[in-house]
């Protein structure tokens, strides 16, 4: 795969540029066949999407058609049938003196929008947001991870063939590329990642004052409470944590499990395990591997360095592929909690009540998802009122993806932002208020002019004499037990 050439950079993001000045992008027919061409590329193509994601990651064609091919095709067509919606001017209540004003909030177009998509589920988190740019009427560059080198020679060759060169370019590279397409100044910048190139893609962002979407994952945890039934919370958990062999965002990273149901979970987990993998998951076909080399050695590194107990896994061969594997009695301070995991490997933290559990997420950073397997009406609401994460999800995993009216985004070291649908159209527009104030307004307004006198001065402060209610603190400090 050759990489774009630096100098190509300037004059790539100056040619979108030109194309979004000339208004190219703003009707709404042609934004429309953008969108489908969009569907049209990913159904037209869908062998070779999925192959090109099964070379880079191993996949199984059932989570590459049901994650990401078939979702763009949806998501794409919706946005198409959802444009006039979308964009219609909105008109605001306001006060009867002001009504003649036609108050009035319009969606405008950001402009030109670079869109930085990560390696592990590169088809969808491209094209997510790239659809949400095209239904805005944004020019977009889209730079591909390096990683995924087989999907990103795929998209380079077919974009031009659907989508309007003039607005639409795929930028091929590694850190210099990125590093490049970072001193030009855009429009937004989205981004989806980790933390760590995050700050720096920020701080470059900072210094234009480019409004940025960050999309960063972190770890997600899971408690289990047992009021679920634990052979079905087991199930849907290792579910979540085997789809892309856990390189996910919303995989589950680690659970937190009720101290005297340790055993049983694990157990459960085995069970389910022996079923979805009858002949091991290194010998399936529905089981993804470990991306590259350097993953690979960071995993077996976690996994070499923790002090809890290796329940059963761990096998790995010289092909990236890595077993699901349980790991009990981890305790506050061990390797694997140390860092987002991003791999098949799910540590068990025994705890002694679901306060407990709520007390170690949130001595930590806040994670892009929680989920919690209690049907316990009481433990639901402490969750949800005592803990911060982007999304909460109650018994089940990954599944909220799904929801496609919901919107999806981080919070804190999680990211900002939020995505999917009407929520990734609003991430590239902007509302510009606008008024028209008739001449018929004048008697109303003649009140604001000089001399300033105090006949007026009392005319336009009368909330200087309004009436504020009565109000007293609660008792007790508001936490929910």
């Amino acid at each position: 795969m050759s990489y774009t050439p630096l100098d190509e950079m300037p004059k790539i993001r100056d040619s979108l540029r030109a194309t979004f000045r000339k208004g190219v992008p703003r009707p709404l027919a042609w934004r429309r066949h953008q969108l489908l061409q969009l569907a049209r590329m990913m159904q037209e193509n869908s062998d070779a999407f999925v192959e090109a994601l099964a070379a880079d990651l191993g996949r199984p064609k059932l989570e590459s058609l049901v994650a990401e091919v078939c979702v763009v095709i949806d998501r794409a067509m919706i946005c198409a049938e959802k444009l006039d919606e979308w964009t219609k001017p909105e008109k605001v209540e306001v006060p009867d003196w002001q009504k003649s004003w036609s108050p009035t909030i319009h969606k405008g177009s950001k402009g030109t929008v670079l869109i930085i998509s990560p390696w592990n589920f590169p088809l969808i988190l491209t094209f997510q947001p790239l659809y949400g740019a095209i239904s805005a009427g944004c020019c977009a560059v889209i730079k591909l991870s390096e990683v995924s080198a087989n999907f990103g020679a795929l998209l380079a060759k077919l974009l031009p063939k659907y989508l309007d060169q003039s607005a639409y370019r795929v930028v091929l590279g590694a850190v210099p590329e990125i590093t490049k397409l970072l001193e030009l100044q855009w429009d937004h910048i989205f981004y989806t990642g980790n933390g760590r190139v995050a700050r720096i893609i920020a701080a470059a962002a900072a210094r234009h004052l480019t409004p940025i979407t960050l999309e960063l994952g972190g770890k997600s945890p899971v408690i289990v409470d047992g009021t679920f039934d634990i052979d079905l919370a087991a199930k849907r958990i290792l579910w979540g944590k085997s789809n892309n062999a856990g390189q996910m965002c919303v995989s589950p990273d680690y659970v937190l499990v009720l101290r005297e149901l340790q055993d049983k979970f694990v157990a459960a987990l085995k069970a389910a395990h022996d079923i979805f993998y009858p002949e091991g998951p290194l010998n399936s076909t529905s089981f993804s591997r470990v991306v590259s080399e350097a993953h690979f050695k960071r995993l077996n590194g976690l996994l070499s360095r923790t002090k809890g107990e290796i329940v059963f896994g761990g096998k790995t061969n010289e092909k990236f592929w890595f077993e699901p594997t349980i790991v009990k009695d981890v305790a506050d301070g061990d390797s694997l909690l140390e860092e987002e995991i991003f791999g098949p490997i799910l540590p068990v933290v025994p705890v002694d009540s679901v306060h407990d559990a709520i007390e170690f997420i949130n001595a930590r950073d806040d994670p892009l998802v929680l989920y919690a397997f209690t049907e316990d009406l009481q433990a639901k609401q402490a969750i949800i009122e005592n803990t911060t994460s982007g999304n909460l999800v109650f018994n089940d995993t990954v599944q909220q993806l799904s929801v496609k009216e919901l919107p999806f985004g981080g919070v804190g070291e999680s990211g900002y932002g939020r995505q999917i649908l009407k929520y990734s159209y609003e991430i590239f527009t902007y509302e510009r208020s606008c008024v028209d104030i008739p001449k018929s307004a004048e008697p109303s307004l003649s009140v604001r002019y000089p001399p300033y006198t105090q006949e007026k001065v009392d005319a336009l402060s009368t909330q200087l004499h309004i009436k504020i209610p009565d109000s007293a603190p609660p008792s007790g400090n508001g936490y929910a037990h």
